[in-house]
């Protein structure tokens, strides 16, 4: 049931902020020819995608529930990506959405991924980092200490 309800939340989340979102702002902006940048947007799309299914297994498979805040994992997840970054879902999500500004070159995109950011980092300052460190306590303290929010650190 974890499974179901993990791929449902992989769905409606990430699928709307990185698919359906972006998509729906094709064609309702500036666009500029971004030329062989373009094709930055394929490995983008990849690792992205990548990133966000590792981290969803690892939230499954270690975390023993899903990254909806609904339902959300038993363990700390300190696996996988979450060695070397502490928000990689969010990161494989802005690298999607920032593969389709390169690919598309509507600057709307680019916009909507800043704002995307802001969000995310709203929500893990101010919901996600205080309701870990009240749930796993001093090993949370710990993670937070070694691996970087935002921009991974690989050693």
């Amino acid at each position: 049931m974890t499974a179901l309800k993990s791929l449902l939340f992989l769905i409606l989340a990430p699928g709307m902020v990185a698919g359906y979102i972006p998509l729906a702002l094709l064609r309702r902006g500036a666009q500029i020819e971004t030329g062989i940048l373009a094709y930055l947007a394929f490995p983008l799309w990849t690792i992205g995608g990548i990133i966000l299914l590792w981290s969803f297994w690892n939230f499954l498979t270690q975390g023993r529930g899903t990254p909806a805040p609904i339902d959300p994992p038993k363990e700390l997840v300190a696996t996988g990506f979450y060695r070397y970054v502490r928000n990689p879902m969010y990161l494989g999500v802005l690298a999607v959405i920032f593969g389709h500004f390169l690919w598309f070159g509507y600057w709307n995109l680019l916009a909507y991924a800043l704002l995307v950011f802001v969000l995310f980092n709203t929500f893990v300052t101010y919901y996600e980092e205080p309701t870990l460190k009240r749930k796993f306590g001093a090993s949370y303290e710990d993670y937070l200490r070694k691996v970087p929010r935002w921009i991974p650190r690989f050693r």
